[in-house]
């Protein structure tokens, strides 16, 4: 699996070179080898993926959703028999242990698995309304649709919508990470042996200007995005300023509130998955604890756990972050909290210089003073958690509340009453008790709170979210005139 691979736009159901000929190279953020080449698209790659998107979208609009849901059902068994090839094409280009892979093509399965059960429940609404007069409504697909995905989940977060939006009748074209392009470039091989048509799906890879090109494209008319706030909001402003339909997930600074009640064991082991699994970087990540009251305790019990992980892809390690620019960045927080009176309770710097090649960095753990250090406020997206020292409830969910990204919280404690407290006063759209990665699955979406950092345009995404947005709603009402059991001859 090693072998350097070539990743080519995916593209009428034929892996084609990019129009300009330009490849890039991607690079194992274990030992910075090259792992494969990938293609650099522009927008005539693009419209070579809608065109054939377009010419193959009437047939497949025209079969019915269960025969759609057919593909997908096979998708799945395929997906399940390939998994671990799918996972260690994971591990290679994101870096994650091959644990953490396999977990990822599995829960990307499950949106598959869910995709299935469409015809069950994308069939709509029917009820005579009046009198002689029914209404029903009807899941129309929308047509061409872009969807842009990041390189902490390679293979899971195109599942959250690619499945989804073909079985409701849509041609996808996929805008892979250029970080990560390889198993999505496997992927496309299953979906065109599970049945569907060439043409319906499509991968175009590529950094900005692919980017661009699927969001002016005319013909595409939704855009799903997952990955920055930053390039989450000019995403939503340059698909809305076109008119489109636009759902772009952006970061997030999840914040965990540890009551003194809370079972320290099970609240170590919780918050230590919870911000080194995946190394950090996934928008769902712990990144800041607060602690009701002093807890020395707890923190200990969270610096040992995290002090037994060790540097590598197996079990019971954690891998490196994506690249150079990346760990130079995580490296900047922990030196500049240091620098400003912040305690360094673990220190996983020491792992650059352990590991002479890749992009490595160890679990860290900071106990901050002020709540103002940079630290506390960015994303850091890496295996790093701040830790502030608060005197009740309150304070905690105003620290919370101020924050400008809405994608999760939790609260620790044994006490229903205060988790349902906590539940109903956190600002996040994902909420979580006792649970570190407060991820809905299916039919339950995932998206964070509207008008923050964390989500721009409309719906969620995976789950009925996902269902809704890669559909519209057709509103049908009838009306026949009186029907004259006199006349009944002259349909014998």
């Amino acid at each position: 699996m090693a072998e350097q691979r070539q990743c080519d736009n995916f593209i009428g159901g034929v892996f084609v070179a990019p129009a300009g000929g330009e490849y890039m190279d991607v690079t194992s953020p274990a030992d910075g080898s090259v792992c494969a080449k990938v293609a650099v698209s522009g927008t005539a790659d693009v419209d070579a993926a809608v065109t054939a998107a377009k010419k193959a979208l009437p047939q497949w609009k025209g079969l019915t959703i269960k025969s759609r849901a057919a593909c997908m059902f096979k998708l799945h068994h395929l997906v399940q028999e390939h998994a671990l090839e799918l996972a260690t094409l994971c591990t290679l280009e994101n870096g994650k242990t091959i644990a953490e892979s396999l977990a990822e093509v599995a829960k990307g399965n499950e949106t598959i698995e869910w995709a299935c059960s469409l015809p069950q429940l994308a069939q709509g609404n029917i009820l005579q309304v009046s009198r002689g007069v029914m209404c029903h409504d009807e899941n129309e697909p929308l047509g061409v649709v872009g969807c842009i995905v990041p390189f902490n989940f390679p293979f899971m977060v195109p599942c959250w919508t690619t499945p989804i939006a073909l079985t409701m009748g849509n041609a996808v074209v996929l805008k892979t990470s250029e970080k990560a392009p390889m198993a999505m470039t496997r992927f496309a091989e299953l979906v065109k042996e599970a049945g569907v048509p060439d043409g319906v799906f499509s991968i175009v890879h590529g950094t900005v200007d692919a980017v661009n090109a699927v969001c002016d494209h005319e013909d595409i008319c939704a855009v799903s995005f997952v990955g920055s706030s930053r390039v989450a909001r000019i995403v939503h402003q340059r698909c809305s300023a076109l008119g489109k339909r636009v759902l772009a997930l952006g970061g997030a600074k999840n914040h965990l509130v540890a009551l003194p009640d809370c079972d320290v064991a099970m609240t170590a082991a919780d918050i230590v998955s919870s911000f080194c699994g995946c190394a950090g970087q996934r928008c769902m990540a712990a990144s800041v604890l607060l602690t009701v009251t002093a807890q020395p305790g707890l923190l200990d019990e969270v610096v040992a756990k995290a002090s037994e992980l060790t540097a590598g892809q197996g079990a019971g390690n954690l891998g490196p972050v994506i690249d150079e620019a990346s760990q130079k960045r995580i490296l900047s927080y922990i030196e500049e909290a240091e620098a400003g009176g912040a305690k360094i309770l673990l220190d996983g710097r020491s792992w650059q210089s352990a590991q002479p090649k890749g992009t490595w960095l160890g679990p860290t753990v900071i106990l901050h003073t002020k709540k103002t250090d940079r630290a506390l406020q960015d994303e850091i997206f890496g295996p790093v958690l701040s830790v502030l020292e608060v005197p009740d409830r309150e304070t905690a969910i105003a620290i919370e509340n101020a924050h400008p990204a809405g994608n999760a919280a939790s609260v620790y404690t044994n006490s229903g009453a205060a988790a349902d407290w906590f539940s109903h006063h956190f600002r996040a759209s994902q909420i979580g008790v006792n649970v570190g990665v407060a991820v809905p699955r299916e039919p339950f979406s995932f998206g964070g709170m509207y008008g923050t950092i964390s989500k721009f345009g409309e719906h969620d995404i995976t789950g009925t979210g996902a269902m809704n947005f890669f559909s519209q709603k057709r509103k049908i009402t009838t009306k026949w005139s009186k029907f004259d059991m006199g006349d009944a001859a002259q349909f014998k």
